[in-house]
């Protein structure tokens, strides 16, 4: 039987389509530069013919429109509601209408897709460059009538004088052009009643192409002459290469090359890890030569790195007095008199963002350039971190953004970009570096491991009379200054600078903890491990104070008011968002959770072993409740039965997406509960795939998720990251409801059992 490397290398659109359910595939895609390299996929071309009405629009002699999505796609459906918002404005006939992937370039200002921001940071100039398209078609068509521009009004790409006359907008690009639209400030924006596909649910744009496989992630990019790295990388962070033998390696057929890369100075920042790379003509040889390797490496200072031992370590700090962060009253003078107590610590692990499709990036030195084709969350740093690493400007960096296979945080940290783009350098080859699930789990950037002190003074009436509460975590500042062991002020700023809690006497802390690992943000960051706290102790503060847990969670938020943490001595950057556009409105809060306390049916009866838990919180500027329903079996089954969320995230631009990233960020909120987490001994991590890494599966999840949006004409706030952190707590807090056992450490692991 003859036998093929080729096997190996079988990409998802060859797989597709010997199960025949892809069908016909279209090849080509566009590149910056001038090669002429052929390579595979569908991100849409733009047209040599088309004209540039703006930075965001493109308008073809045909008629059809390009717009530009200047952000990732990451199954958010960012494509589809940046162009909802353009040409709805512009009034393009959404048929006509040509989705076009912005390539990495700071003409488009910030390009970082994570935070929860695109539609934040974008909607109001996003209508402005639809609006100014629409301006000057409809400019145009009175100039060629002779008419006041007044008695003109374009409708789905046509423009109409009020005698009933008609003209395409194919047919006016030419005259377009010419006419200069007014300032921003002095467009006229559509009314919302006016919106056509504004607050709508569409489709998404790229829903074809991904479920046919013809849609172009990171490893579908295939370079004829490419060859394939795959990167033996040192295993505690710090850790370089002693001595290495690859003589093995080098004997497997198909293998090229071995390339040291070098050790990260300084801060981490984005830069690769190092280590030794093989280079191969295929991914098999790749793959089989990096286990062929024999490697010795220096571990360096963090090879003493042992989880247990840090989990005590940041136990104790949080028990012990801290550094300053909010205060209101004196909450120690009244917790040393009260008579009522509770007292609480709390623990997370860190956390691996585990998209499904691992990090993979393709590149091409060239003398003056170089061209990189990657699945990045933010093409910019690319540009930035790729020219660091092979010494050019990073003018001269062209990322191609792909679409990316999840995301959640990891690929807006590109070092496998610059790993792609350094072996390039040394290879004078295109490269093409494939992560492999184990890779991704042992070499990321992991979410800051935590542990919290809570106490609360409790009243006669059960209400919170003094809260203090502590914090200590490996911060994400560390992975951008060489010793850091402080957060910055925006990682509290994540759920614990902004406690919404009412009550006379408050004083809030932080510790410093050493970062032993590289630090990253992941779905949602610090609110997940602030949350959890809270809202946990809110619910064991209700069961002490014998109290119904959502009537006693909309009693210690208290009335609707504006909270202002600025005033009680705290620095609060609000997410970046004006304070008298996104204040902190508790009365939002609390129509969340009266929300999704109807939804749930809350206070009904339950049957033996079940339970309904609730939690609620403010991240990203956008509100969140959600309820779970939970069944804990006589041996300590967990079954979640189902979940309701309420959110509030303002304006919202597809209502099909907004519920999509709710369920999608809830099931997500189940990995931070019921994962093992990413644990280290000898500094090295402990797991390595989704053995002994848990995600959640079907069997994990809720049968449903139902979401309500709650209608709002407030500015538009976060989507994609709100429903993670309450899920955790809600669902502990459920789990105390049907068999008593309070989870204050995550994961929950084998805690039911015992």
């Amino acid at each position: 039987m003859k036998t093929t490397t080729a096997y190996f290398d079988m990409n998802r659109r060859g797989f597709l389509k010997s199960s025949a359910a892809a069908g016909a595939l279209v090849l080509g895609t566009y590149f910056m530069g001038s090669t002429s390299r052929a390579m595979a996929g569908v991100l849409t071309k733009p047209s040599d013919n088309a004209v540039r009405a703006n930075l965001f629009v493109a308008l073809r002699p045909d008629g059809m429109v390009e717009i530009t999505c200047h952000r990732s796609e990451m199954g958010q459906q960012i494509r589809t509601a940046i162009a909802q918002i353009v040409a709805d404005e512009m009034e393009a006939a959404w048929d006509k209408v040509i989705v076009i992937q912005g390539k990495g370039d700071p003409a488009y200002g910030d390009q970082n897709t994570d935070g929860s921001r695109s539609i934040r940071f974008n909607m109001q100039r996003l209508r402005e460059m639809g609006a100014s398209v629409r301006y000057m078609m409809q400019h145009a068509a009175a100039k060629r009538w002779g008419v006041d521009a007044d008695t003109c009004v374009a409708k789905q790409h046509v423009v109409t004088h009020s005698s009933g006359k008609t003209l395409d907008y194919k047919d006016l690009i030419s005259d377009a052009l010419s006419i200069t639209p007014p300032p921003a400030a002095e467009l006229s924006l559509k009314a919302r009643s006016e919106w056509r596909y504004i607050n709508t649910g569409m489709a998404h744009v790229d829903l074809k192409d991904i479920v046919t496989g013809k849609a172009t992630f990171a490893a579908d990019v295939r370079e004829p002459k490419a060859l394939i790295a795959i990167i033996e990388r040192p295993p505690v962070v710090g850790g370089k290469v002693k001595s290495v033998d690859a003589t093995a390696a080098k004997a497997i057929k198909g293998v090229v090359d071995v390339i040291e890369i070098p050790s990260p100075k300084g801060a981490p920042q984005f830069q690769p890890k190092g280590g030794v790379a093989v280079i191969a003509k295929n991914t098999w040889a790749a793959w089989q030569g990096r286990k062929a390797l024999n490697v010795t490496w220096d571990d360096g200072a963090n090879a003493s790195y042992n989880s247990e031992e840090f989990k005590a370590q940041l136990i104790a700090t949080v028990n012990a007095p801290q550094a300053h962060v909010r205060e209101k009253g004196d909450a120690i003078a009244a917790l040393s008199k009260a008579t009522d107590k509770l007292v609480a610590d709390y623990y997370v692990p860190h956390l691996a963002q585990a998209p499904m499709e691992p990090p993979c990036a393709t590149a091409m030195y060239y003398p003056d350039r170089v061209d990189v084709w990657a699945a990045t969350q933010n093409p910019q740093a690319d540009m930035e971190t790729v020219g660091a690493m092979v010494g050019m400007d990073k003018a001269n960096i062209n990322v191609h953004v792909t679409m990316l296979g999840g995301a959640f945080g990891r690929k807006s940290k590109p070092d496998f970009s610059a790993e792609a783009a350094f072996l390039s350098m040394k290879t004078g080859a295109p490269i093409r570096v494939q992560w492999t699930r184990e890779d991704d789990i042992q070499h990321g950037f992991y979410h800051a491991v935590s542990a919290q002190h809570v106490e609360a003074a409790l009243g006669d009436d059960g209400k919170i009379d003094a809260y203090l509460h502590r914090t200590a975590f490996s911060p994400i500042a560390s992975t951008f200054q060489e010793g850091a062991n402080a957060p910055f002020s925006f990682e509290l700023d994540l759920g614990f600078t902004d406690n919404p809690i009412l009550t006379p006497n408050m004083k809030l802390e932080r510790g410093e903890a050493p970062a032993r690992a590289r630090i990253g943000w992941m779905r949602s960051v610090s609110n997940i491990f602030h949350a959890f706290a809270v809202q946990s102790f809110i619910n064991e503060a209700a069961h002490k104070a014998g109290k119904d847990s959502k009537d006693y969670l909309l009693e210690v938020i208290g009335p609707d008011r504006i909270i202002d943490v600025t005033e009680q001595n705290a620095e609060y950057l609000n997410y970046w968002g004006d304070k008298a556009v996104y204040p902190l409105d508790t009365g939002r809060l609390r129509n969340t959770i009266e929300t999704v306390a109807k939804m749930a049916n809350w206070g009904r009866s339950m049957p033996k072993g079940r339970g309904l838990g609730i939690a609620a919180h403010r991240s990203f500027l956008t509100y969140v409740a959600t309820v779970v329903e939970v069944e804990v079996s006589e041996t300590g089954d967990l079954d979640v039965i189902k979940s309701w969320v309420a959110i509030d995230a303002g304006t919202v631009v597809n209502t099909d997406t907004v519920k999509n990233q709710t369920q999608g960020g809830s099931v997500y909120g189940i990995t931070t509960a019921i994962s093992d987490g990413i644990t280290f001994d000898k500094g090295r991590v402990q797991q390595s795939n989704f053995h002994n890494y848990r995600v959640p599966r079907m069997s994990d999840s809720p049968l449903e998720v139902d979401v309500e949006i709650i209608k709002s004409d407030a500015p538009p706030a976060g989507v994609g990251e709100p429903a993670t952190p309450v899920y955790a707590p809600a669902l502990c807090n459920a789990i105390f409801a049907a068999c008593g056992k309070r989870i204050r450490q995550l994961p929950i692991g084998n805690q039911l059992k015992a």
